[in-house]
């Protein structure tokens, strides 16, 4: 074999089996991550704001734990992934909730200041 052809085909090999040692690694880390995905959203009110999608990422978090446990590392880590973005769009809901309804209550004690301000003035016409 030729060297311009071995440097090409070593590089290839190292890159298969790169990818095949990381689809055997277990994916502790990226369940970990969704784990703590999962409880950052519960802590910002998704169970109360944005139920179906804390539903959704708990059972998806379930089931790659379960994956992991039964040794089937791809589709732990893929579970995982999703748990984690389904929590994360959770979190936002509830995050966004919040923060629409504090600018209501702002708003709306806006519009009381108004009032009393209005009354005030006609009082001293």
């Amino acid at each position: 074999m030729s060297p311009r052809l071995t440097l090409p085909a070593l590089f290839a090999s190292a890159l298969l089996l790169s990818a095949c040692a990381s689809q055997k690694a277990p994916a502790t880390a990226d369940v970990a991550v969704s784990q703590a995905a999962v409880e950052n959203a519960a802590q910002a009110g998704a169970a109360e704001l944005a139920p179906a999608e804390l539903t959704s990422a708990r059972e998806k978090f379930a089931r790659a734990n379960q994956a992991l446990k039964e040794r089937d590392y791809k589709l732990a880590s893929e579970l995982a992934t999703q748990a984690q973005a389904e929590a994360k769009l959770a979190q936002s809901k509830a995050t966004s909730a919040k923060a629409t309804s504090a600018a209501d209550a702002v708003q709306e004690n806006v519009r009381v200041l108004r009032e009393e301000l209005d009354r005030a003035n006609s009082a001293n016409k």
